[in-house]
């Protein structure tokens, strides 16, 4: 083959490597857009759940039931996460609500029907221990996504109620496969929101003896989802690099120092450390070990070749703490919370400027705590109704009554510029007493009945 030939197939070669490579770098695998973390795919959009679509929801009761394990096990274990539930307890349902019944506006209705219904609403509070109930209520609904609670009306027309676990609502065998018992809620069949009943241990429990309250999905999905089911990830690996920090950390100070013999052979290094030791002891795997005491202040000197390393002195444990806190604060941004309220640093953070400046956190517990009172007073509805179905109150109760809930204050303000405003108010017919009182997290009718027995004079 002539030179000329030669050199005409480099040049196709050379334009042909050229083309395929151009080809190659602009080469972009379609699926490349739904690859998630780790090089797993994401989840297609379905109906997962029950209603509506929704996107990387559990595809069946065994994937939530896992999701929800893994979630509980982060509120068990895991530092980080507890400080976040309990935070959030605290600040939605915190000390409790008050609550108080009165006259529906524009009713004609006398004030001893309102003071017999609230009779019944304190019964209930005191016997359910609902303080204590409604903060779980809080912690059940991030830690499970969702609390389940079971009225059974009693004698007198009392009311008790229970909770009902999540895993105890389950679609039956015999259920298996029909959309309106999916996930162990029965619904009609075209209407996923009208729910008829819930499985619970197999049996189809009414869904008046029951309120569910979900959290993190649409209303149209049958079972919540947990707060941290989108940050697990980001959990397990702050606390195992917080370990793992701790561990390195702990290794290299227990080493108080390395000698190293330059020139010495390993008998000649084994002789130097048994003439120098102070004592001999015996290891627990029965080997001997010799110790040497460092008294403090004492100045080494060292011969030729002998050199002394500290390890300690290479501990960084900044650059560690900064990655740390960058993951604590994408778990932080999930939970709508400034990162001193999820890690505990208050550091770089003001609490008042958070709540009182209309923030983020601030507007997100005013959410929640609305959410909350909603659900509180459908159930105290309930608890009234099983009271006018034994007879203790009138069949229109509803019609007549209505239930105030007043949640704890968030905002930081000055008590007594807060004082000043509500007085204002009074006096100018804003503000009741009644309400005052409830302000003050304290019950209009006992704070009566206390001053007509108060005795003391000024």
């Amino acid at each position: 083959m002539s030179t000329e030939t030669n050199a005409g197939l480099r040049r196709l070669h050379n334009r042909l490597t050229e083309a395929c490579d151009s080809l190659w770098d602009s080469f972009v695998d379609p699926r490349d857009a739904y690859a998630g973390e780790e090089g797993g795919w994401w989840a297609p959009i379905g109906t997962a759940g029950g209603g509506g679509p929704v996107a990387a929801s559990p595809a069946d009761e065994a994937q939530l039931a896992t999701l929800r394990n893994e979630c509980r096990s982060l509120a068990t274990a895991n530092e980080f996460a507890i400080n976040g539930l309990e935070n959030r307890v605290s600040y939605i349902a915190g000390p409790g609500h008050s609550y108080q019944v009165s006259v529906r506006k524009g009713v004609d209705a006398s004030k001893d029907l309102a003071m017999r219904a609230q009779d019944v609403l304190d019964e209930f509070r005191h016997e359910s221990h609902w303080a204590k109930r409604q903060q779980e209520i809080v912690r059940r609904l991030d830690r499970d996504g969702e609390a389940l609670l079971r009225l059974f009306p009693a004698d007198r027309g009392r009311t008790a109620v229970r909770f009902i676990e999540p895993d105890q609502v389950a679609t039956p065998s015999h259920k298996s496969g029909k959309r309106a018992a999916s996930f162990g809620i029965q619904t009609e069949a075209n209407d996923v929101e009208a729910v008829v009943g819930y499985w619970v241990d197999g049996t189809l429990v009414d869904a008046r003896e029951v309120q569910h309250r979900k959290a993190n999905v649409d209303i149209n999905v049958k079972r919540g989802l947990p707060l941290y089911t989108p940050v697990r990830k980001n959990l397990r690996r702050a606390d195992k690099l917080l370990r793992n920090m701790s561990v390195v950390a702990e290794v290299q100070s227990a080493i108080a120092l390395i000698r190293k013999h330059r020139s010495a052979n390993r008998s000649g290094v084994e002789q130097f450390v048994a003439d120098s030791a102070d004592t001999t002891t015996a290891s627990p795997g029965g080997r001997s070990r010799s110790v040497t005491h460092y008294g403090p202040g004492t100045i080494l000197d060292a011969p030729a070749g002998l050199e002394y390393d500290f390890p300690a002195t290479g501990v960084d444990a900044a650059s560690y703490v900064a990655i740390l806190q960058a993951e604590l604060r994408a778990i932080a941004a999930r939970l709508v919370m400034p990162e001193f309220m999820f890690t505990s640093n208050a550091s770089n953070a003001n609490y008042a400027s958070t709540l009182a400046a209309e923030g983020p956190a601030l507007r997100m517990f005013r959410r929640l705590q609305a959410t909350l009172v909603e659900d509180d007073c459908e159930l105290m509805w309930r608890v009234l109704d099983n009271a006018s179905a034994a007879g203790r109150l009138p069949d229109d109760i509803r019609q007549r009554l209505e239930i105030q809930i007043t949640p704890p204050s968030l905002e930081v303000r000055n008590p007594l510029d807060q004082a000043r405003v509500d007085r204002i108010a009074y006096e100018h017919g804003v503000l009741s007493r009644q309400t005052w009182s409830q302000r003050l997290g304290l019950d209009f009718d006992q704070e009566q009945q206390n001053r007509s027995m108060d005795t003391y004079s000024a």
